[in-house]
């Protein structure tokens, strides 16, 4: 199958701010890439490095074997759009938006989201946000992203308005996500 996975990534300055009150910006730059660097691997392990997309201004110093796709601005919505669109006229049949910031995926953990038949999405541990999102090209080319509060309610509304199969996929490795200060002290924790 032709497919790609694509790895939204802010500017490195610009990761994590919401985590500035427990670590400075050299700790928040050291998280972001041991998490970027785990999620690059679990996906290549999967795909290898050629069906590898980043998406925004940074490598984060990774390889330039894996693609660079231009974030147009104006937040993920637009920018998944963007690359969705890129993909389409690649000739890509899956798609594949995984989060960056998962310190526990693995490569099981993205098999399970390429082997879906539709659409398939992981939810947060919370079960409102969209840590993936897998897309099956040209049958979700209008998809609608709606990544954000209640993203993964609306992603699933998305996949009926399309009349296209929606699988949530509920994994530890997909749902674990850091965003918050908690959340640093969760998986802390769970490394101990």
């Amino acid at each position: 199958m032709n497919c790609w996975i694509v790895i939204p990534v802010k500017a490195p300055a610009a990761c994590k701010t919401r985590l500035a009150p427990v670590l400075d910006e050299t700790g928040r730059r050291n998280l972001v890439a041991e998490m970027l660097h785990r999620t690059v691997g679990a996906a290549a392990e999967v795909v290898g490095m050629e069906r590898l997309r980043l998406l925004g201004p940074s490598r984060h110093g990774l390889p330039e074997s894996i693609g660079l796709l231009d974030d147009p601005g104006g937040g993920l919505n637009p920018a998944v759009t963007s690359a969705r669109d890129a993909a389409l006229g690649a000739g890509v049949e899956r798609m594949l938006f995984l989060s960056a910031d998962l310190p526990l995926v693995e490569a099981a953990d993205v098999a399970a989201l390429l082997d879906a038949s539709g659409i398939a999405a992981a939810p947060d541990v919370h079960g409102r946000g969209t840590n993936a999102l897998s897309l099956p090209l040209p049958r979700a080319a209008d998809f609608q992203f709606h990544y954000g509060q209640g993203s993964f309610a609306a992603h699933r509304a998305e996949a009926e308005r399309l009349g296209l199969m929606f699988s949530p996929v509920v994994r530890r490795g997909l749902g674990f996500d850091i965003d918050q200060p908690d959340d640093l002290a969760d998986w802390k924790g769970r490394a101990i």
